[in-house]
């Protein structure tokens, strides 16, 4: 089981935030002027600090890029740990676990345009990131693969399957705007319902669960 990030109100609680807040002023800066085009100073400046001060939390911009990589895949572990666990069918496991990863990548870890940009790591850093990226792509491969076996899915590629679903997924981070006229949640429920219905076996009725009564575990998820 992935484990939460420090107690409430430990120094490395405090750590944690203050980064996350840094990441906020990045993911700005980044969508003004592009992952490559975003320098230590300009994020600095946005979030109002001297570049120093910047410096004490994230020694460098590739610093940065794998903590926000970081960051967002252990959410989506601690995620996928717990819709694992939930005891629904596996159609309704995936709707969870879409939806949720939605509201993570865009609400829950600021910054997550670099969730997309594992290749502008350098390669001590990427080597790192890599295996927690394919264990989560693992997790949706073998729910897939559960439908499939349970007769509820008709894809005969649970690889394929999940790979599309995450380019679907991921690639929200590209458009989505915080001040737009719809929350990361509403998209990312929309998104669930498009995606699962997709690969339902034919006659097979689904019904998404309520959100609302998972709420609690998705903002655990990305605490």
């Amino acid at each position: 089981m992935v484990q939460n990030p420090a107690a409430e109100g430990s120094p490395s609680a405090r750590t944690l935030r203050k980064k996350r807040e840094i990441l906020q002023a990045a993911s700005r800066v980044f969508r003004c002027r592009g992952l490559h085009g975003a320098g230590m100073r300009e994020i600095a400046a946005e979030a109002g600090m001297r570049a120093g001060n910047l410096y004490y939390y994230f020694e460098s911009k590739q610093d940065l890029l794998a903590f926000c990589q970081q960051d967002g895949l252990e959410g989506l572990l601690r995620l996928a740990d717990w819709v694992a666990g939930s005891g629904l069918a596996a159609d309704q496991k995936l709707y969870l676990l879409i939806a949720g990863h939605v509201h993570l990548v865009n609400e829950g870890t600021p910054g997550s345009l670099a969730h997309l940009e594992v290749e502008a790591l350098e390669p001590r850093r990427r080597d790192e990131i890599l295996p927690r990226r394919d264990l989560y792509e693992n997790v949706i491969r073998d729910l897939v693969g559960a439908g499939v076996e349970a007769g509820i899915f008709r894809i005969s590629d649970a690889k394929a399957a999940a790979l599309a679903i995450l380019g679907a997924v991921n690639w929200t981070v590209k458009w989505f705007r915080p001040d737009g006229p719809r929350t990361a949640s509403a998209i990312g429920r929309e998104f669930a319902e498009l995606l699962v219905r997709g690969l339902l076996a034919p006659g097979v009725a689904f019904r998404a669960p309520e959100i609302e009564p998972f709420a609690a575990e998705l903002e655990t998820a990305s605490a």
